[in-house]
């Protein structure tokens, strides 16, 4: 049957498809979870229209006026939202549920809109039956939905820096460009466990392997084959750690400037959001029939790039000007 002619069935469609993936072990629903593949659903749909960032505010406020509430004010308590390669994992999902659902939709983009809004409040006042405060509910969704955004737009922006400032005007190659992007990432993540951890942290951790699971995701999902050689021919952890330092010196100051700009402040989220931007670049290098850069080499050069420099910065070897912040 025509969802033209069924919306509530389709509506019905993917509520049901949403709950099954955030359900736990005994049909128990991870209510995060639950936000977070809404957060990439609505996003997914707001990026129909031209200005997404308006729509997401515009979304806000009509939810506000449904609710009956604002969002919680205040600062969040440092766990409160998972990490972002968490995030962008979980909203990742919800982005393709939104996909494969849109192709279904014979309606214009305004009524899908419509449709996820009512959907967003329902399942904000269920979580509410179940205990948790309805204005704290929507803070935490509203801060998931800010960062998916966030992290699409960086994504989409750093990949424009590098190809219109460091190809353009700085003679970059493409493989230049995935190891720059790539070298950001690591840093960012080392600089943001080393205001907590006293710039001690273990050679690879399991959040460098989260964090490059975003690269390699990113990359895969522009068509890049998944394949097992991402690591092939990586230096041994006894190796000294050999960052691309005239790379990071070129591009810190443009991604710097790019995140003050974007209000993007948290080392993670930054360091996700080059993460993205890497795995597109190497879409690009690596991708096609004819690719620049076969992927066999290229997927390891990525990942060289972010792991060498992730542990140039926590353990400060020869890197006076990598300091950390």
């Amino acid at each position: 049957m025509s969802y033209l002619y069924d919306k509530a069935g389709f509506a019905a469609n993917m509520y049901a498809r949403l709950m099954t993936q955030a359900c736990l072990a005994g049909e128990e629903t991870d209510g995060m979870r639950l936000l977070q593949l809404l957060a990439g659903v609505l996003v997914e749909g707001l990026l129909l229209f031209d200005e997404p960032d308006e729509g997401l505010a515009a979304t806000y406020e009509r939810l506000s006026r449904s609710l009956g509430c604002e969002p919680m004010a205040g600062e969040l308590a440092p766990r409160a939202l998972p990490p972002g390669w968490i995030i962008d994992y979980e909203t990742e999902q919800g982005r393709a549920i939104a996909r494969q659902m849109f192709e279904e939709w014979l309606d214009c983009a305004y009524e899908f809109h419509d449709l996820l809004a009512f959907m967003i409040h329902n399942v904000i006042m269920r979580l509410e039956e179940d205990g948790q405060p309805r204005a704290e509910v929507f803070r935490l969704f509203v801060e998931v939905a800010n960062r998916t955004l966030a992290y699409e737009f960086a994504a989409q922006e750093l990949c424009d820096v590098v190809i219109d400032r460091k190809i353009a005007n700085e003679g970059w190659t493409l493989a230049e460009c995935v190891a720059g992007l790539s070298a950001m990432s690591g840093r960012f993540l080392a600089l943001s466990q080393s205001a907590g951890d006293g710039g001690r942290v273990p050679v690879l951790p399991e959040r460098l392997d989260q964090l490059s699971y975003v690269m390699t995701q990113e990359a895969v999902r522009l068509g890049i084959p998944a394949g097992t050689d991402w690591r092939f021919g990586l230096a041994a952890n006894d190796t000294p750690a050999n960052a691309p330092y005239e790379l990071i010196f070129s591009l810190e100051p443009d991604c710097e400037d790019f995140f003050a700009a974007l209000g993007l402040s948290g080392r993670v989220d930054q360091a996700v959001s080059c993460a993205k931007a890497a795995g597109r670049m190497l879409a690009v290098a690596a991708g096609g029939d004819a690719p620049e850069i076969e992927p066999v080499i290229a997927k390891p050069l990525a990942m060289a790039a972010i792991t060498e420099t992730y542990k140039t910065v926590c353990y400060g070897d020869t890197v006076a000007a990598l300091s950390v912040n």
